[in-house]
């Protein structure tokens, strides 16, 4: 089998195979991007600006075939692709509407002296985005977007089930008119992804993926003395102190749960709810989790699909059946065909079982009963993750102490819909570290260069 290949989940058919780039075309493209690097970043902030875009108009002008291709690779629901691909535009949108702003020199006041001083960002270079495969556009716009607008150039290794997606890339970048070889696309496998780090003209890299990812991309880094940003998995605690609508948090509950098939570094995984509430929240959230039915991601109708792979099935079934032999027990689910997993609702998890610690990347949610705020926050604590979290009551002020207590980069209160293009999304702990998205996802691969006027 190529390293390359798109293979749809729900059918296991093998639908193209890719070849992955040779030694020699990978220097060459390395060579290109860095000269390309030397022209985009004389462009003024409005010329790059307006490029971004057009990027934006073609990812919604495009989003139905879009969003078919990434059905087609990983499973994707096409309401729901198509959905990403409109929100894709929406960060290209936000970037290049903000641009100016952005881009604009900071004055610093001066304590002594005369003249002035300002930060001004610059770009630094060629920087590598290695990114997932469960939500292909999505998250390569929150790298290649601010990076772009910059003045950088972008090198993108995309997963490898989604080579159709990274050609459609391609081309919207091209048919927007972004400079060839500003933006390039490149079928590396692993070994030849750390000769590209290691490559003087690179000069940053940003990975979305596994922690075991993660740490070899970083190390490969560090003895480069490369800049770094990592965005891991998580573990995301759900938390539910007190309401007054239980039927409203229930469904917010299994939407944060379900989406992209539970296929998400941020979402809620740990269900934790205090005593008074917990046999009527685990009773409507078992009934809500089992209405959600895997189906043909193809149907309009279909809310969940297939998980990415066969393959990503099976391992998640051993991780849930490993859990009940260590003494979990079922509420919901468990069940496999293929790609295909039922939403599965676990109780009773135990912190010396091994599912405790793990991340359950699919349709698995754990429930656990607290009887205090202060057990509430040791269990959302309890995690070498530390990406987002939910935290739901009726106490503004509990509301705000909590936050502070738990050990998370993003924090939402009494809501799920907090993410936009303008909010910055990253992780503590074994998360990974740096941010995108917002301003300070513009900030990661900048050069911050102090100039002082006496």
């Amino acid at each position: 089998m190529a390293d390359y290949a798109v293979i749809n989940p729900a059918t296991n058919e093998t639908v193209r195979e890719y070849p992955s780039i040779d030694d020699a075309a990978l220097t060459a493209a390395i060579e290109r991007a860095d000269k390309a690097h030397r022209s985009w970043k004389t462009r003024t902030v409005a010329e790059r600006a307006a490029v971004i875009g057009r990027v934006a108009d073609l990812y919604e002008e495009r989003a139905e075939t879009l969003g078919a291709i990434i059905t087609r690779e990983m499973g994707k629901p096409i309401t729901s692709a198509m959905g990403e691909a409109t929100f894709t535009a929406s960060i290209y949108r936000y970037y290049a509407d903000i641009a100016e702003s952005l881009l604009a020199d900071e004055p610093l006041p001066l304590l002594g002296g005369t003249g002035s001083a300002v930060i001004r960002r610059a770009p630094i270079g060629v920087v590598l985005g290695i990114m997932p495969w469960n939500y292909p556009y999505y998250q390569v716009a929150r790298f290649a977007g601010p990076n772009l607008l910059v003045g950088n150039t972008v090198l993108l290794k995309p997963a490898p089930q989604c080579p159709e997606s990274a050609e459609a890339m391609a081309a919207i970048f091209d048919d927007a008119g972004l400079p060839a070889d500003a933006y390039v696309s490149i079928l590396a496998t692993n070994a030849q992804i750390e000769a590209v780090i290691a490559d003087p003209r690179v000069r940053g890299v940003s990975l979305t993926g596994s922690e075991v990812a993660g740490a070899a991309v970083a190390e490969a880094a560090g003895r480069n003395l490369k800049k770094v940003v990592l965005e891991l998995g998580g573990s995301d605690p759900f938390i539910v102190l007190s309401t007054d609508d239980m039927d409203g948090i229930v469904g917010k509950a299994v939407g944060a749960r379900m989406g992209n098939a539970g296929q998400a570094c941020n979402a809620a995984k740990r269900f934790i709810v205090a005593d008074h509430l917990y046999d009527e929240f685990l009773a409507k959230f078992t009934a809500k989790m089992a209405e959600r039915t895997p189906a043909d991601p193809q149907s309009p109708e279909t809310t969940t699909g297939p998980l990415c792979s066969t393959r990503a099935a099976e391992r998640l079934e051993a991780q849930v059946t490993r859990a009940v032999e260590q003494g979990a027990t079922l509420a919901l689910g468990g069940g496999r065909r293929g790609a295909f997993f039922e939403p599965t609702v676990l109780t009773d998890v135990s912190p010396d079982s091994d599912a405790f610690r793990q991340e359950f990347f699919g349709p698995v949610a754990q429930v656990y009963r607290v009887g205090s705020e202060a057990e509430a926050v040791g269990l959302a604590n309890a995690t070498e993750f530390g990406l987002g979290s939910y935290l739901f009551t009726t106490d503004a002020e509990q509301a705000q102490r909590v936050a502070d207590q738990i050990e998370a980069g993003m924090v939402f209160v009494n809501t799920t819909d907090g993410e936009g293009p303008e909010v910055p999304f990253g992780g503590v702990k074994k998360s990974g570290f740096g941010r995108e998205l917002g301003r300070l996802g513009a900030d990661e691969f900048v050069n911050k260069k102090l100039i002082r006027v006496g």
